[in-house]
């Protein structure tokens, strides 16, 4: 024992393995496992061997075409799948390692490569491929990974010897032995090779002496050797004995001699010599192999391509006894190479019955490792495990195992139990050799296909290996059952004494089922060359077809162990404990990612299969990995233009298998639609699909018999050999798996897919109404017995047995749900989970749009939780979907706000140990670099900033390097790849550009050289963006397009192009998937299991469209009755779901959809299909009838239809409108009976006369739908005589039975009931309106009988049809019938009208307005009577005010004067009638503010006055009512209270000039010439009126004289100067009528009046130098002068003197032509004011009433209007500049304006200076400081005055100066004498002038005085 023990202790775990074979320097060659399993496509020539030929020298032809195949020194040639790149070249090697046979080394030895084992393994590849394809083959000894060469190559110290363990009871015929050895010892061979020859000898001599029982390795060796031969005899007779020993348990014992031979003698064979000494010293120190590992590699051995048939039988023959021995355990790598001998003879046999015998053999041995596999009880425990087995013939005992002490490998990652060891995988394993690259160091190499899935497929680096534990080969190097335990390598350190679990026999059985389900599933993933693709015979496709079938025939039938808890694998180092799913699961899912994208009917069938196997037995388990599959494999494949019918199909099978599992379908939706790190709604999505397929059109084109894409039609179950090479069919029994679909009758054409997709979509509505409506418990409680059996049967054929106690899903539920409801199943959770997912996407779409808004909607939404800069850059750092574009977009903008976030968003990239374009390559995929400039100065500046702080090793001085050098690489990157530039940057130039960057240095040329190389070769760009770059060319046109794409099929290109993008993608993201499992996060894992009924709501909300499309599509295309019934249940299930959850739009979705399939408005095309649609539309209207809602309108019409069919079957002649005189096809006779039939007939009736029994909510929906329906018929009638009114007679039928319901319902229904009578009784068929207005007149009768409390308004929305009608219905006749009804109803009801009078006066209003005379006069009539007859009713009833208002519209009646005369006499006359009426309450004294009579009675009346005033057409009518208005105003003006007055004044007065100041009143006038009349009549009236009335009512009304004042201002500033006269006058009458009345504070305001008008109308202007300026040199075109604006009156208020054009601005023609206008408008208005101040000064009144204070305010502006027209009139060149301009015909002067202001000023001045009143008195200084210089300086203005040329002047000022002579004679003696110096030199000056008489009168006066104060003369 001990020795066994010690022997074991030198083997080492495969972990280990890797480990000492990269400390030995990795001196081996790498070469690959022997065990490789068989490579499909491996070469074009070769089959998939596993072991190659050693004694066959020549080159072999290949199997299948004879081509020879080429010699080892040239590498042999890969497979077509790998012609590509080297890229793609390693993507697809990994795939062959572990069926390759060991690679041929090459010819030149390759030196040792001490560089990483990466780097190694980079190197490797091309130069090494592991496809020999049956070169000249190395010997045993030269191949490293054969057991028996393996241990044999380090010569067995004494340390390893072994003891014999089996007993010498054990005997076998000798002559069973004998006669074999003695073949072999007669042969040729054995006399050629010595070795041979003596172990025969040796053997034989031990069989004769009886000896051979306990030693039997002596036997076994010769038996080895002779299989070694190659000889076809030999290795008969030797397979055939070692195979009966199997069965006499020979080899059970596992004990070898202490002299094992070091290895198996050379085999005769070329170069063997070499390499074995190569090999020698570096594996100095193997243990030999145990006798099964030696056994399975001998049989194994045999096989190569060469092998002939009959040995290939005895290999099968003897690995079959071998695997299924209860007694020789095979294990792990041994097992492996068993299987895959067999499934290469599979492969490489021709004959069929091999092939057979093969395929059976495979089927038993991979059915029974896992068939012998015990779940549900936890592995045994250490005592148990050291099992003892008998070996049928003896009773000697396996040696008991020892815990195995393997230290764990170094840089594993130990983690916390949860995270399940996959997690711990090495990165010594990732990079060892035990990675596919290198030949592993098993003991017997296990399969590299175990090995490694890592590369198995692709992205070398990407899918995490798989941990030891997993059994990545190093786990499986348990050479056999008897060698189990594994122990230290003497390298290793001790394990610091931690306790293992020792495994069991049931472990290591887990564990070969594990690796076989790993091998399978590599060999599945095997690469398919476009020959083998189409060549289903090919080995490669057989191979990948039978390890398809195997895998799914194992998830059928041994589905438990995947979820079975107690499977468990103990890694063979570390013993960490993986669960069997986990470790399976990536293989499982690569499995399905290389062959659901197949293009190969077969392959893609299977996997199909495979996949619903997971679905329906593993998705508790693997929930992100079926989301993955789902979205970026089946979904798009299902989407793809490209992928064939068969495909879409087979996937739609599963799908129909899915949706028949509510459950599973329920939890599909919450576990991706409702989970927000889903990155897919895929319940929704398959909707979305199934629907889209059930309708795709199908094409004109029929298919031919079948789809022209697919190879090869057959389904797999059908296929047969021909040829003598063909497989047999896999549908063997062994290999059929129970559950899977028939393809062949699928997908054979678009037909049979819609039909298919139409019976999933019905399948899922079932499948909801089970969930969701049969009841609120889960469907395990279903009563229906159709929904139980089918959820029995989706069980039953659910292969996963039910397991539910150890199959418990993170949730704590079991996918089989029982039937009590978890609570963590709480709807409300996902239903705002499912939100919280539509929310976020909406955003990102907001995002992506306009970044800014996305980013405050996630703020705002919460999913940003703060405006952190570093919260915001978390976020676009790891939300899904983004637009990168966007992100650039956002972070580069130049706010503070961006700079921050795109900061906080580098920081927290992690660029640290990276070489400079890596960084720069990485930083770049964040986020898309925007365009501008400025913007990537930033990202660089902060690019080179994070550089520099997390990396050493670089050679820049300061973060400037980075920085230029980050911008200059970015603009190499586009200069290099951007089609745009034609002329590219070369090396130096780079170099030159990034000259003295380095702090003033050069940067290293090797490194500028680097960065250059790398950017020209490897274009930086996104990732996403290269995917999209992949399209396939399309056809090029023209004939030379033609003849190349001969031949070639587009789509099937198409598809392998996208299909390897998709597994490529997919296999990225299960290596995420991995990675972050290993990680340990695992939240997103939690798989939820539903039982709440809700969850069918949002299902069923998502998902409605598409249900909607796939049901009513194929309704629509067929008349096959049975897909018919199928849509019709699919609708009613779907309208069902939709009334028991409320959902009213997809409700009114469904039932508008079905009644569209009755085709009643199609009569002649319609079907039985139709018939059937109209029952099931009326049974839906009995059943859902208060859930209906709006959807009552399909019904409704369709009953209505129903009607109008009955019709026209029984011979009616029906009007159709618009169909001008085409007759409709009538409906059939069959289907014309039908429609009579008593089923249809008590259906349609009950709808209506079961109306009554509506719920309040419902009948008001029933009534809506009512009404549209009837509008539609009375539509449809046109103007026949008879129109169709079946409907509105069905309404006011409704209207009667519902007549008793509560107020509050009747309302609701009314509200609709009265808008339809509306549109009724306007109809312009006049039959319509008569039978409408009669059926509304009865309605109104009898409702007018129910009494009507104050305040309510039901009469007056119940009578509204009627005002309508008289509105909208200008046929005379209706309105006359109008009347006709309201007559009546006055006469019947008159005591119970209310609210109802306010409609009837708005009826007569729009009487008013008919156009013909008859309407309105009866309307007239109607009114008086009532104003006579029922005043006080109207008035006790609220409606006074209506009726003013309707009087006041009869006054506006244009067209006849006579009625409208009439009608403002009535209003006249209504105010004393309405003062006497006691119920207006004027005789009350007290009254409520909201009774206040005034505004109530009053003001309508006051109001109609106004109201014709300003809108009556007629002039004489408006007179009147002017006259009325104020004469009613003087007349009771005293009765009103001030308060009253003020709403008079604001409210009616005041906005009757409204006009002056807004342009808006005047769109009330329809012409011009209407508002000059209007404003020169009634206007102008009015404002006079005003004065009156003001002066009238002085004391009441001074209060608002400003608001007069403030008018008058308004219409005196106008350009129309007859307004402004107007206004003048106005202002003066109103002073000098109440003169007397004005306060010294009213002087003051009406002083500060006159400065302003005075200020608004100075031209200042006219000093505008800019107006003097030449346009174009044409002074010419400005001859338009302001007399144009005098022949209409319009309203234009001057613009304010503020209006100064900017200094130095271009003034325009026109524009300047407008200001000159301006400017003479307000000199006419200057003189115009100047003449009203001298004529209200010189009225005695006003003079003697103005205090003197304003006076003289009043001649300070006047002095300045004469200042301003005496400056203008001085300046003689401003005068001719602005005639040049054309400002006037003549030369411009203010003389006027100028003589007349200084008459008055002259005037007024001389009489204040002689009032005697004391304030004037006291004021005679200021007087005297104006009046001297003014009178002064207009003597001596006149003195220069020529009478030649200024007679005009002279004339103007003669009296001016008389009166200031004059003035000078009247000063005291005093001031005559003290002004005397100043006025006599003037006054004598005047003498030497022609002059008038009243100047030479005032002159001689003046002299005379001088005479008298000078004593010249004496007075009289």
């Amino acid at each position: 024992m001990p020795n066994i023990l010690s022997h074991f202790s030198v083997m080492r775990d495969p972990v280990d393995e890797n480990r000492a074979r990269s400390a030995d320097g990795e001196r081996i060659m790498p070469q690959a496992s022997i065990e490789g399993e068989p490579v499909e496509g491996e070469s074009q020539t070769q089959p998939d061997t596993l072991t190659q030929s050693e004694s066959a020298p020549e080159p072999p032809t290949s199997a299948s075409n004879g081509l020879p195949v080429p010699p080892a020194e040239q590498a042999p040639s890969l497979p077509d799948a790998l012609a590509g790149t080297p890229q793609e070249v390693a993507r697809t090697l990994p795939d062959t390692d572990d069926s390759a046979p060991p690679p041929t080394p090459p010819a030149k030895p390759i030196p040792s490569n001490p560089a990483s084992p990466a780097a190694r393994r980079e190197s490797v590849l091309p130069s090494s491929p592991r496809i020999t394809n049956g070169h000249p083959h190395p010997s045993v000894e030269s191949r490293p990974s054969t057991p028996s060469s393996r241990r044999a190559a380090r010569p067995s110290t004494d340390s390893h010897k072994r003891s014999l363990t089996l007993s010498k009871g054990n005997t076998v015929s000798v002559v069973l032995i004998s006669s074999a050895l003695e073949t072999i010892a007669a042969s040729k061979e054995a006399k050629r090779s010595a070795p041979l020859k003596d172990s025969v000898q040796r053997a034989l001599d031990m069989v004769k002496s009886g000896q051979g029982g306990d030693r039997q390795r002596e036997i076994f060796e010769p038996l080895r050797l002779a299989c070694e031969t190659r000889n076809e005899k030999l290795m008969i007779a030797s397979l055939d004995c070692i195979s009966k020993l199997i069965s006499y348990s020979f080899f059970a014992d596992t004990s070898s001699t202490p002299q094992a031979p070091s290895s198996p003698p050379p085999s005769p064979g070329p170069n063997s010599r070499p390499a074995q000494s190569n090999f020698n010293d570096s594996h100095s120190s193997l243990p030999a192999p145990s006798l099964v590992d030696l056994v399975v590699h001998t049989i194994t051995s045999c096989h190569n391509e060469s092998t002939p048939e009959t040995v290939s039988l005895q290999i099968v023959k003897a690995l079959l006894a071998l695997v299924l021995s209860p007694t020789v355990l095979v294990h792990q790598s041994s097992l492996l190479k068993a299987v895959r001998t067999v499934y290469n003879i599979f492969l490489l046999s021709v004959d069929p019955v091999n092939q057979m015998v093969a395929q059976g053999g495979l089927t038993q041995m991979v059915n029974h490792v896992f068939a012998r596999c015990k779940l549900g009880t936890p592995s045994l425990s250490q005592s148990e495990s050291t099992t003892t087995l008998s070996i049928r013939d003896g009773d000697s005992v396996k040696s008991p195992k020892r815990p195995s002490m393997v230290m764990s490998p170094r840089n594993s990652y130990p983690l916390p139990p949860l995270t399940p060891s996959v997690a711990s995988i090495s990165e010594a394993e990732e990079t060892s050799s035990t990675l596919v690259q290198d030949p592993p160091e098993e003991p017997s190499g296990a399969p590299s296909v175990a090995t490694a899935d890592e590369k198995a497929n692709g992205d070398v680096e990407s899918e995490p290996p798989v941990s030891e534990t997993i059994g990545s080969n190093h786990s499986a190097r348990r050479p056999s059952e008897s060698a189990t335990s594994d122990a230290m390598h003497d390298e290793e350190p001790d394990y610091q004494g931690a306790h293992h679990r020792q495994l069991s026999t049931n472990d290591l059985f887990i564990k070969d089922a594990f690796l076989v389900f790993r091998a399978l599933c590599k060999l599945t993933m095997k690469p398919l060359n476009s020959e083998s693709e189409r060549d289903l015979k090919s080995h490669a496709m057989r191979s990948k077809l039978l390890s398809l079938h195997l895998v799914l025939m194992i998830l059928d039938s041994h589905m438990p162990i995947f979820v079975s808890p107690s499977a468990i694998i103990y890694s063979s180092s570390t013993n960490e404990a993986t669960p069997f799913i986990q470790a399976a699961n990536q293989y499982l899912c690569l499995c399905l990612s290389r062959n659901a994208v197949s293009p190969v009917p077969q392959v893609f069938e299977i996997s199909v299969e495979i996949f619903w196997r997971v679905i329906s037995g593993l998705r508790t388990k693997l929930k992100k990995e079926i989301e993955v599959l789902l979205h970026e494999i089946f979904i798009p494949i299902l989407e793809m233009k490209t992928s064939t019918l068969k495909q879409k199909a087979v996937i739609l099978s599963m799908l129909h298998r899915l949706s028949q599992d509510p459950q599973a379908l329920v939890e599909i939706y919450l576990n991706y639609d409702c989970d927000s790190e889903a990155a897919d709604n895929i319940y929704e999505h398959f909707m979305n699909i199934i629907s889209k397929i059930g309708t795709a059109p199908i094409s004109a084109v029929p298919p031919k018999g079948n789809d022209p894409n697919s190879p090869a039609l057959q389904p797999q179950t059908k296929q047969h050999h021909g040829s003598g090479s063909v497989p047999p069919s896999f549908s063997t029994a062994s290999l059929s798996v129970p559950g899977t679909v028939d393809v062949s009758t699928i997908g054979n054409s678009e037909a049979q897919l819609r039909r298919q997709g139409l019976e999933c979509l019905v399948a899922v509505l079932k499948s909801l109404v089970a969930w969701g409506t049969t009841s609120s418990s889960p469907p395990e409680h279903v009563t229906d017995p159709m929904i139980r059996s089918q959820i029995e049967e989706t069980r039953r054929d659910n292969v996963t047995p039910d397991v539910s106690t150890d199959r418990l899903s993170p949730g704590g539920t079991d996918p089989t749900r029982g039937p009590t409801p978890e609570l963590a199943d709480d709807p409300s959770k996902f239903e705002s989970a499912k939100q919280k997912k539509t929310t976020l996407l909406e955003g990102i779409k907001k995002f992506n749009f306009k970044p800014k808004r996305g980013i405050d909607f996630f703020i705002e939404t919460g999913f940003i939780s703060s405006r952190e800069p570093k919260v915001i850059a978390q976020f676009l750092l790891e939300t899904d979907g983004l637009n990168k574009a966007a992100i650039g977009e956002y972070l580069g903008e130049g706010d503070e706000e961006n700079i921050a976030i795109m900061h906080a968003f580098v920081d927290l990239l992690d660029l640290s140990n990276m070489p400079f374009v890596d960084a720069l390559r990485s930083f770049l995929q964040a986020f898309r670099l925007p365009g501008e400039a400025q913007k990537i100065d930033r990202f660089m500046l902060k690019f080179a900033e994070r550089y520099i702080a997390t990396n050493t090793e670089h050679p820049f001085a300061n973060a400037d390097t980075a920085y230029v050098l980050a911008y200059s690489t970015i603009m190499l990157n586009t200069d290099a790849h951007s089609p745009q530039v034609k002329q590219r940057m070369t090396k130096q130039g780079f170099i030159a550009n990034n000259r003295g960057i380095n702090d003033g240095q050069d940067l290293p040329a090797e490194f500028l050289n680097a960065i250059y190389d790398e950017i020209v070769n490897n274009e930086i760009r996104m990732k996403d963006e290269m995917e999209a770059a992949i399209n396939i060319a399309a056809p090029a046109p023209g004939i030379a397009g033609v003849l190349a794409n001969v031949g070639r099929d587009f789509q099937k290109e198409a598809y392998v192009l996208q299909s390897n993008n998709m597994a490529n993608k997919t296999e990225a993201l299960f290596r995420n998937l991995m990675r972050s499992q290993r990680r340990g996060t695992k939240s997103s894992e939690q798989f939820f299991s539903a039982s709440h009924f809700v969850h069918v709501r949002p299902m069923f909300e998502v998902a409605w469209i598409p249900f909607l499309a796939g049901l009513s599509g194929p309704l629509q295309d067929t008349d096959d009755l049975e897909v018919v019934e199928l849509c019709l249940q699919g609708f009613k299930a779907a309208i069902h779901i939709a009334c028991f959850f409320d959902l009213e739009l997809e409700r009114n979705a469904f039932i508008s959809t079905l009644a569209k399939f009755t085709f009643l408005n199609n009569l002649g095309e319609m079907k039985t299909k139709n018939m059937e649609a109209i029952k099931a539309l009326l049974d839906i209207a009995v059943t859902e009838g208060n859930h209906l809602k709006a959807s009552w309108r399909e019904v409704l019409t369709c009953v209505s239809q129903l009607e109008h069919m009955q019709l026209i079957s029984s011979g009616v002649d029906v009007p159709e409108a618009g169909r001008k005189g085409r007759s409709r096809k009538p409906p059939t006779e069959e289907l014309a009976n039908e429609s009579r039939s008593t089923h249809i007939t008590v259906a349609a009736d009950m709808v209506f006369s079961l109306s009554h029994y509506l719920s309040g909510t419902a009948i008001v929906e029933f009534v809506r739908a009512l009404c549209d329906v009837s509008w539609e018929e009375i539509q449809s009638s046109g103007l026949s005589q008879h129109p169709r009114l079946f409907s509105l007679q069905k309404l006011v039928e409704i209207s009667y039975y519902n007549m008793n319901r509560i107020r509050l319902e009747w309302s609701n229904m009314w509200d609709i009931l009265g808008e339809h009578f509306n549109q009724v009784c306007c109809h312009k068929n006049p039959h319509v309106s008569f039978f409408a207005l009669d059926a509304l007149r009865q309605l109104a009768m009898r409702f007018l009988e129910k009494e009507e409390l104050p305040h309510f308004k039901f009469q007056k929305d119940f009578l509204r049809p009627f005002e309508y009608t008289m509105i909208h219905n200008s046929n005379p006749d209706v309105r006359d019938m109008v009347l006709q009804c309201l007559q009546q109803m006055i006469q019947a009801r008159v005591h119970n009208l209310r609210s109802g009078w306010r409609t009837m006066f708005a009826v007569f209003s729009a009487a008013s307005k008919a156009a013909t005379e008859r309407i309105a006069s009866s309307a007239f009539e109607i009114v008086t009577r009532l104003n006579k007859d029922h005043f006080p009713s109207i008035v006790r009833h609220g409606s006074f005010a209506d009726l003013t208002v309707c009087i006041t519209d009869f006054c506006k009646v244009s067209k006849y004067q006579k009625i409208s005369l009439l009608a403002i006499a009535m209003l006249r006359d209504i105010i004393p009638t309405m003062l006497e009426c006691p119920d207006c309450g004027f005789k009350q004294t007290t009254h409520s503010a909201t009774d206040d009579p005034m505004i109530k009675y009053w003001f309508p009346v006051l109001f109609g006055f106004y109201d014709v005033i300003m809108n009556g057409e007629d002039l004489e009518v408006r007179r009147l009512a002017l006259d009325s208005l104020f004469s009613t105003l003087k007349t009771y003006g005293s009765t009103y209270p001030v308060e009253f007055w003020d709403t008079v004044c604001q409210e009616l007065l005041f906005p009757i000039f409204a006009v002056l100041k807004s342009s808006q009143d005047l769109s009330r006038f329809s012409t011009q010439e209407d508002m000059s009349v209007w404003l020169s009549t009634t206007m102008i009236q009015a404002l006079r009126n005003l004065i009156d009335l003001y002066t009238f009512y002085f004391e009441t009304l001074e209060r608002f004289l400003d608001g007069l004042l403030d008018l008058l201002c308004v219409c005196i500033c106008q350009e129309n100067d007859t307004l402004a006269r107007i206004g003048t006058s106005c202002l003066q009458q109103l002073l000098e009528s109440n003169v007397k009345k004005l306060s010294p504070a009213r002087w003051e305001r009406v002083a500060t009046t006159f400065v302003k008008l005075f200020r608004t109308t100075t031209p200042h202007q006219l000093f505008d130098e800019s107006l003097r300026i030449e346009i174009d040199g044409n002074s010419q075109e400005a001859q338009d002068t302001a007399e144009s604006t005098d022949q209409a009156m319009i309203p234009a208020p001057l613009s304010p003197n503020s209006e100064q054009p900017k200094a130095g601005a271009r003034i325009s023609l026109n524009e300047r032509r407008r200001i000159f206008r301006q400017i003479i408008v307000k000199c006419v208005l200057q003189l115009l004011l100047i003449e009203t101040t001298n004529d209200l000064l010189r009225n005695e009144e006003v003079y003697n009433t103005i205090p003197p204070e304003h006076l003289l305010r009043l001649m300070g502006v006047l002095d300045h209007s004469y200042q301003f027209a005496r400056m203008f009139n001085e300046d003689k060149e401003l005068r001719t500049g602005l005639w040049k301009v054309g400002f006037m015909k003549h030369l411009p002067n203010l003389l006027k304006q100028e003589s007349s202001s200084a008459s008055t000023l002259v005037h007024v001045l001389l009489r204040m200076y002689y009032d005697p009143r004391p304030e004037h008195q006291a004021a005679r200084p200021q007087v005297a400081d104006r009046l001297m210089p003014l009178g002064l300086g207009v003597l001596q203005d006149f003195n220069k005055l020529r009478l030649d040329t200024q007679a005009k002047n002279i004339t103007a000022w003669t009296p001016v100066v008389a009166e200031i002579l004059q003035g000078f004679v009247k000063f005291d003696d005093k001031a005559f004498t003290r002004y005397l110096p100043a006025i006599y030199p003037l006054a004598t000056d005047l003498l030497s002038r022609d002059m008038a008489p009243e100047i030479r009168e005032g002159l001689r006066e003046y002299f005379l005085r001088v005479g008298y104060i000078q004593g010249i003369v004496e007075r009289s």
